[in-house]
């Protein structure tokens, strides 16, 4: 796996959930999503316990809720879908303000907001506390396929190259005084976009010749062994656990 890559969604501490090891609080969060859909849409009250449960995990984790706040605006075209499903939605109507939206489409947005906001931020509170390359440990000790493995492990790593590949083509553009204000210069960028791209494959060729000549043969070597031990499990899957028991309950009311 190499060295880690510091993503945005990263935020550095030393708190409890971020000393977990990665593979818990993937499983942790998997769970915990999947308690999330399985809950009942008419339980509205379940979906608060939820949102406490995330805020008492960013609590201990140090994650302000600005910051998490800030990276829910991922969700905003889901929000937009979900607005639209009481006006397009066929079946019994009522009257809002004045508008008439359809009963089954105003539960269904609730349904789509309730269950994606907390979907986006449980995983924004996992991406806050684990760094990258702890993921890629994680789903490898998860015993993800190890091509699929590898697959993300070189996206994340290439991604970062082909970034700042783009971003010295830009310089070089800028300091000869190019300027993209219109449709007659598409065809520049038409040609850088070229270029990047055989740079990219050249580049993805040299490298996969130099795994090769050392050894390569399908399967990247071991370096760190994540372990964890019953404890940090406990710790980790108290969050799927307190979710589970609001999930039950809603299901009994």
């Amino acid at each position: 796996m190499g060295a880690g890559h510091t993503h945005r969604l990263y935020r550095h501490g030393h708190s409890p959930v971020h000393g977990l090891p990665p593979h818990t609080k993937l499983a942790a969060t998997f769970a915990f999503v999947v308690v999330v859909v399985s809950t009942p849409r008419e339980a509205m009250w379940a979906f608060g316990l939820y949102a406490v449960l995330l805020g008492a995990v960013a609590h201990v984790a140090r994650v302000p809720a600005g910051f998490l706040l800030k990276r829910l605006l991922i969700e905003v075209p889901f929000v937009a879908f979900a607005v639209l499903m009481p006006f397009v939605a066929e079946g019994e109507r009522v009257e809002v303000l004045g508008m008439s939206l359809s009963v089954g489409g105003l539960w269904g947005a609730w349904n789509v907001l309730a269950k994606g906001t907390l979907g986006v931020a449980a995983s924004v509170l996992l991406a806050a506390t684990t760094e990258l390359r702890e993921l890629l440990l994680g789903l490898q000790r998860l015993k993800l396929p190890p091509l699929l493995v590898q697959i993300a492990s070189f996206m994340i790593r290439y991604g970062d190259v082909i970034t700042d590949e783009m971003r010295r083509m830009r310089i070089a553009r800028e300091s000869r005084g190019f300027e993209a204000r219109g449709v007659r210069h598409w065809g520049v960028l038409a040609k850088s976009a070229g270029a990047l791209f055989i740079r990219s494959y050249e580049r993805g060729e040299r490298v996969h010749l130099a795994m090769v000549s050392r050894g390569y043969a399908g399967s990247m070597p071991v370096i760190d062994e994540v372990t964890a031990s019953r404890a940090q499990w406990s710790y980790a899957l108290a969050l799927p656990c307190a979710a589970l028991v609001v999930c039950l309950l809603g299901w009994a009311l």
